[in-house]
Formats: structure tokens, sequence, C-alpha cells
């Protein structure tokens, strides 16, 4: 069986494929992650879930690249076709999430997995998730109380669907998982097309 990489560092994903029953190791990709000009939001996730996978797999020596999967994934928050990225203080955080009070938006999830086919030929895979998420009416104090929990610092679109933040999401339509980083149902599936079925489909538990 081929060895899976994940190409992130991220705990929320690396947690959420050790929940699919995965062995795995996982490298940190190193790129360009700006929004080109007029690129969409769905285009502008696939294009970096594809380019963290890529990225790694580049890394590896050919015997290394006849014996691996590489999984890449990128999670994006988006409103009215605008990507929101990491707040970079608390004015960004707080202008972030007063545009997604009392309003529905879309987190968008791609993945994306490269390996050798049959034919020793590079095959990439990718899938886009979108779940539409609705948050409750937010007030200046509450998303100053909730910056100073440190929680947002590091989130796309300003807040963590599995921690504090969670309490702002009334209703979602869709993926949990992809909403938290890695769509597990997609992911299963991809891994399973690539000859890398989870630990139930082997029949080990």
């Amino acid at each position: 069986m081929k060895q899976l990489i994940l190409a992130s560092q991220s705990p929320r994903r690396k947690d959420l494929l050790t929940q699919l029953g995965y062995q795995f190791t996982a490298q940190s990709p190193d790129i360009d992650e700006t929004l080109a000009d007029n690129e969409s939001a769905k285009h502008y996730v696939l294009r970096l879930a594809q380019q963290k996978a890529q990225t790694i797999y580049s890394t590896l020596t050919p015997s290394q690249q006849a014996q691996a999967v590489v999984l890449g994934s990128d999670t994006s928050v988006v409103i009215a076709g605008e990507v929101l990225g990491k707040p970079q203080n608390e004015a960004d955080c707080i202008q972030m999430l007063m545009r997604l009070e009392n309003k529905q938006h879309q987190v968008m999830t791609a993945i994306a997995a490269v390996c050798q086919d049959h034919l020793n030929k590079t095959e990439l895979v990718s899938k886009l998730v979108v779940t539409q998420v609705n948050f409750k009416a937010l007030t200046h104090d509450e998303i100053k109380r909730y910056w100073q929990t440190g929680e947002p610092c590091d989130k796309a679109g300003s807040y963590a669907i599995q921690g504090i933040g969670g309490q702002f999401v009334t209703t979602i339509k869709g993926s949990y998982s992809a909403v938290v980083g890695l769509p597990l149902y997609e992911t299963a599936q991809l891994l399973e097309q690539f000859g890398l079925p989870t630990s139930i489909n082997q029949g080990l538990i």
C-alpha cells in the first residue's frame, strides 16, 4: 500500500485525517497564497490545494513518488464572492465578523491528491466542497471579547466553528468537517480512488 503524506501541518487537518484511521506523515508546503487578479474564490481554493499537494510531491525522489500519495487541502471563508483571509489585528477581525453577522456565507474547502498511476504518469485529482454557514447577530463588544480569547488570530474569516466561535453559527448546510478543514466523506472517497481505503474498508476495525 502506498504511503500517505499530508501537505499541511494544520492540527485540525491532522486530527480529521487520523479520525478516518489513516497513518500518514505531514509536511508543510511553501507556496504563495496571494489571490490572483480577477480569480474566483472557487478557483483560488482549488489552486491552493493542488499547489500544496504538487509542491510536496515534487520534493520526493522518483522512488518515493512511486510509493506515495500526497494530499493537499485549503479552506477559505467567502461572502459575496470575496475571500476573507486571516485577521491582521483586532480591527480587521471586527470588520470581518461584522460582515458575516446575521448573514449567510460560504466555506469552501478543496482537497487534491497526487500520485503515480499504473503507467507511471503523475495523476492529480481534486474536489471542491462548499458549505453554507449562517451567523447570528453580533455586537462589537462581543467580537472584541472573542478576539481577546486569541482564537480568531490564525483563522480564515476570523472564527473557528469547532471552538468558541461555534456559538456564532445558527445553521450550516453541508459538511461540518469541511468547515473545520477537511471534508471526511470526500477525503475518504478520494483516497480510496488512489488505493488508500479507510481502516473500516480495510476490515481492520
